[in-house]
């Protein structure tokens, strides 16, 4: 798991352990870096969140239709309800994140070693169990904030309130629900991202492993150069398409049922059971996958371009010796 070392597999040869990061600069750097993509990629979120919260007629609309109304009535600014709330929390909840990510996958990755599984299982395994207990560690942080931009999102669509900016939301929630109305769906979210987490951590890092058994150089593996940089950029964004595409499609029902359950209004709050009821009264087993395409290029873009971003960013924090 080191950067170099001309003895090292291809993929030991370009990972880069928390050990061997400046911190400091890991946190600043990665602040923003994540919050330009952030910028790039947040119109996808809320097309796939007014696509899962829809009723009636507006159900049956498309993700380009969904475009064309918040352009048409909103502008561009439309496209971006909510982020400043998102952006606000982001960077806590993300450093939580890392943090948790990479201290958790060292450790499991010693732990896996002794049972000799194949490079693609251990990597599975390891880079799962911390994907998992990295997106535990951030849900108290991100579900608040998670609950006000969704509001923000959806307010004035489909019957959905209207807000005066994510300080009124909050402030209506509390009023209303108290502190638990801000952290409605906490349970869901969990069961959501934790396990999407896992499968999409897990899936990268053995995809990578897989895709470098079939590239595998032999002067690599015997002390010939290391693989380039152009070969690691596109063996990262395969695992990152991979990993966005098994993610979304394992997750997106979760995801539609814990939507639903954190937009709603205090005096019309459905419970989970409701929700699926309605959802499958509604379009039949499909409601769960609604928003999927969304979704599925939500998760495959910003994986793809989080995890190229997040690989070039620990190249930039690497210590050297």
């Amino acid at each position: 798991m080191e950067v170099a070392g001309s003895t090292r597999k291809p993929f030991q040869q370009t990972e880069i352990n928390w050990d061997k990061l400046d911190k400091t600069r890991f946190y600043v750097v990665g602040a923003g870096i994540f919050t330009g993509l952030t910028v790039a990629l947040y119109p996808i979120s809320v097309i796939k969140t007014r696509m899962q919260v829809a009723t009636n007629n507006a159900a049956k609309e498309s993700a380009f239709s969904v475009v064309r109304g918040l352009v048409r009535n909103d502008g561009i600014p439309g496209l971006y309800r909510g982020f400043g709330t998102v952006i606000t929390g982001a960077v806590p909840a993300r450093i939580i994140f890392l943090t948790a990510l990479e201290t958790t996958k060292v450790t499991a990755f010693k732990m896996v070693e002794p049972f000799k599984l194949s490079e693609p299982v251990q990597a599975a395994i390891a880079n799962g169990v911390a994907g998992m207990l990295a997106s535990l560690c951030s849900q108290s942080v991100f579900v608040p904030i998670d609950i006000v931009s969704q509001r923000l999102m959806v307010q004035g669509y489909s019957g959905h309130a209207s807000y005066n900016g994510g300080l009124d939301v909050a402030r209506k929630v509390l009023k209303s629900e108290g502190i638990r109305g801000l952290y409605r769906g906490f349970s869901l979210s969990v069961l959501t991202y934790s396990p999407s987490s896992a499968v999409w951590w897990a899936s990268y890092g053995s995809s990578q492993r897989f895709i470098w058994s079939k590239l595998l150089d032999n002067g690599t593996e015997h002390g010939g150069p290391a693989p380039s940089q152009g070969k690691i950029v596109s063996v990262q964004a395969a695992g990152g398409i991979i990993a966005g595409a098994t993610a979304s499609c394992i997750t997106t029902p979760l995801d539609t049922i814990k939507t639903r359950l954190q937009v709603m209004g205090h005096d019309k709050r459905p419970t989970a059971r409701q929700v699926i009821k309605q959802l499958i009264a509604e379009d039949g087993w499909t409601g769960f996958y609604r928003g999927l395409g969304p979704r599925f290029v939500s998760m495959s873009a910003w994986g793809t371009s989080m995890i190229l971003a997040y690989e070039y960013l620990k190249r930039l924090c690497a210590v050297n010796e």
